[in-house]
């Protein structure tokens, strides 16, 4: 890699391969705590973003693609990336078309979800739109909003102010409607708006207000386990300022079925 110019990686990226030594500062091995000086040279010893990986053959719907980047839709009980198989990362090259542009390389997600959550995945298909597309969510310039199902009686609207794992965690709600359970007491359609990205932030949030997400395993109260249900999580909404062509982009996804077969279709978004 050493000699070529305007390459972009991922920090994600970045930091796997000086985990496993793939990246060197003038051929010393480096750490993610090194300072690089001026006139210190950086050696990459193969390319990074493994551009030629075994494919994970499985159907993605895609409701946005150009040259640069593109959003997917994200099934409920898969990984976004990581050490297995069977993630979506693994599967955008065979749902995507590649990039025409000289600095193509192999579609990355950008964000993650949860495994059990769905909805809108933003994937950048050029280095520099990968690096563009980070720049924006470390400058919060990305807005995204999620429908959630959420259990008991609430208020119209709120503000969730509790921190997480010591830092602070914003997170904005809206209910769009709400029906009667015999169960549950009460189930609401909420629109969320997470401020800031902490880990499972809406999840612990509304948890942490006792109104935990429908179907939530990890934060919520056993006795409202549903079997075989899954997360009442869903990523509905990306708007931002393409990074590269300057247009205002505002991405909504459907609303998932299954959320319309409890709540039902007499609401506004």
């Amino acid at each position: 890699m050493a000699g070529k110019s305007a390459i972009f990686f991922s920090k994600s990226a970045i930091k796997k391969a000086i985990k496993k030594g793939l990246i060197k500062v003038d051929n010393l091995p480096t750490t993610t705590a090194t300072f690089v000086k001026a006139r210190q040279s950086i050696t990459i010893l193969q390319d990074i973003h493994n551009n030629n990986p075994k494919q994970f053959i499985f159907p993605l719907k895609v409701v946005f693609e150009d040259e640069y980047l593109a959003i997917i839709e994200k099934p409920p009980g898969i990984l976004v990336s990581g050490n297995s198989f069977k993630t979506v990362d693994n599967a955008l090259t065979q749902n995507l078309q590649r990039s025409a542009l000289p600095d193509a390389c192999r579609p990355r997600p950008v964000h993650r979800l949860d495994f059990p959550t769905t909805g809108l995945l933003l994937v950048g298909k050029t280095t520099t739109s990968i690096a563009a597309l980070n720049h924006l969510f470390e400058e919060k310039k990305i807005e995204k909003k999620y429908l959630a199902i959420s259990i008991g009686e609430m208020e119209n609207h709120g503000s969730i102010n509790e921190p997480i794992d010591g830092k602070f965690a914003q997170s904005n709600y809206h209910k769009l409607t709400a029906v009667k359970s015999e169960r549950f007491d009460f189930l609401n359609l909420l629109l969320l708006q997470p401020i800031t990205g902490r880990r499972h932030q809406l999840r612990k949030h509304l948890a942490a207000i006792g109104h935990e997400i429908l179907g939530e395993r990890e934060y919520g109260n056993p006795k409202f386990l549903l079997k075989g249900k899954g997360l009442y999580l869903h990523a509905f909404s990306l708007a931002f300022k393409h990074p590269i062509t300057g247009s205002q982009l505002q991405i909504q996804s459907e609303i998932p079925e299954r959320f319309q077969k409890i709540i039902g279709k007499n609401f506004i978004i």
